[in-house]
């Protein structure tokens, strides 16, 4: 594994922030610049998550995105698996869980979001298998790295809330759990405040410094791309947003956490230029589908968080970002079933996130229960079909780079029902719990299909201990 020295990374690391780097080349963009990137998830995920009031625009549809023929292209598992598998030899750590470790029981964080009253009421469309848990309680996160490691998942990937925050002090933990699992570790920025856009490039060593250096990288992911090189690999989430916002008022709005490209440039040049003697490469992903703005801001690629832009839009931009030379990812996904806040300004423009993929689901009836699963079985398999293609073919960006990397979105992520994670079956709920959550009748269809969909994949590749699929051992209580 690739080690820098300590002396050397931190006398870098000390000043590097400050001080602007020289302008890397910029590349040139012939992709048409994208509309519309501001969808009913982003806002709706921006409010959840900083506890804010974010502007609903007017056009709450799908984003309008390029298309191509074959928008899901057919999969050869085992054979996608065995060049995958000859281009990275650490391919399971390629395939990344979304990983939240914001929840607190004493007192309660994030279970009481938007005026829930847990334990009986928590803030998740359904109620997980261990209930409403604490992320520093090593019980639970032993569970979790068992869950991870036997879907064949190789690393997480944190949500992250800045220097000292409640998510950043829970990372210690969470990395000594999932390293004697074998599972790697690394950060989603997040936007923890409004001018975080100035502290871009000292949020990304301060991470490489205190989790990776300092722990002599025990358990920081690094990937290795086609050539045998190691990166670090990093995520942001509502990073190129737009100025303004029109709402459904005809309101024009600011969006607080805007900032120029040109902010965005100099941070992620300062990154590259710091580290350009420990690492001959480092990946900055942004979610963003602004392909223009990407290129001007100086980042590697994209990687979509939202789950309302649907597999068959990802070919047309994966196509676009080939235009542009800029890598991409497209996370395997269930849907989207977020809940709702009890509190609604009557003057706003609120209206409820709808259940994604489209489908009539009556939440009364074991039928309608067992329609959403279906719903959600689909959704996983296109995505992942359609994200595993998109990544091996050698007409687009990544296959030629070099790079392969596939998030999941998500493993806990219970405010907007995108969780792998197992909930409780509905047959385990009492009759109020049941007329309340969403729990499938069975609660690990999620992480069950996505190991079968992975076995062939990674084949051979996957060295750990535990056998594939889902364990049986007793919950944590």
């Amino acid at each position: 594994m690739r080690r820098l020295s300590r002396r050397q990374f931190l006398a870098l690391t000390a000043a590097a922030a400050a001080a602007p780097a020289a302008g890397s080349p910029t590349r040139a963009l012939s992709a048409r610049p994208l509309t519309g990137d501001w969808s009913q998830s982003r806002a709706y995920s921006l409010a959840l998550r900083t506890g804010s009031t974010v502007p609903a625009v007017a056009a709450q549809s799908q984003l309008q995105l390029p298309r191509r023929r074959n928008p899901r292209p057919p999969v050869d598992w085992a054979a996608a698996g065995r060049l995958l598998r000859r281009r990275h030899p650490d391919l399971a750590r390629h395939v990344i869980f979304e990983y939240y470790p914001w929840y607190a029981t004493a007192p309660w964080r994030h279970w009481n979001q938007w005026d829930r009253e847990p334990p009986h009421d928590i803030a998740a469309s359904s109620i997980p298998a261990l209930g409403p848990y604490d992320s520093r309680d090593a019980a639970v996160l032993e569970q979790h790295a068992r869950w991870i490691a036997e879907s064949g998942v190789g690393a997480i990937n944190l949500s992250w809330w800045g220097p000292g925050s409640f998510e950043d002090r829970a990372v210690p933990l969470v990395m000594d759990v999932m390293r004697d699992h074998g599972i790697k570790v690394t950060f989603h920025l997040e936007p923890y405040r409004n001018d975080r856009s100035g502290a871009y490039a000292s949020d990304i060593l301060y991470l490489l410094r205190e989790y990776g250096e300092k722990r002599r990288w025990d358990a920081f992911l690094l990937l290795e791309d086609a050539s045998g090189r190691q990166s670090p690999v990093f995520k942001s989430f509502a990073t190129i947003l737009p100025f303004e916002v029109v709402d459904c008022k005809g309101r024009v709005q600011r969006v607080p956490l805007w900032a120029p490209d040109s902010t965005w440039r100099r941070q992620t040049d300062t990154v590259r230029e710091t580290l350009r003697r420990d690492f001959a490469h480092i990946h900055l992903l942004a979610d963003s589908s602004a392909l223009d703005r990407t290129v001007a801001c100086g980042f590697d690629g994209i990687a979509i968080y939202d789950n309302y832009v649907r597999p068959e839009q990802w070919p047309g931009l994966a196509q676009s970002c080939a235009q542009a030379d800029l890598l991409f990812s497209f996370n395997i996904n269930a849907g989207f079933d977020g809940i709702q806040p009890r509190r609604i300004d009557p003057d706003g423009c609120y209206t409820p996130p709808a259940f994604e993929p489209p489908a009539e689901v009556d939440w009364r009836t074991r039928e309608g229960r067992r329609r959403a699963e279906s719903a959600g079985r689909l959704r996983i398999g296109a995505s992942a079909a359609t994200t595993l293609a998109l990544q091996i073919d050698p007409a687009l960006t990544n296959m030629r780079r070099g790079f392969f990397a596939v998030y999941i979105n998500s493993f806990n992520e219970w405010h907007e029902g995108t969780s792998f994670e197992p909930m409780r079956p509905f047959d385990a709920l009492t009759p109020t719990e049941q007329a309340l959550y969403h729990n499938a009748v069975n609660g690990s269809y999620r992480l069950e299909m996505l190991a079968r969909l992975l076995e062939p994949v990674l084949g051979e590749n996957d060295d750990r201990d535990e056998p594939r699929g889902i364990s049986d051992r007793p919950l944590h209580p």
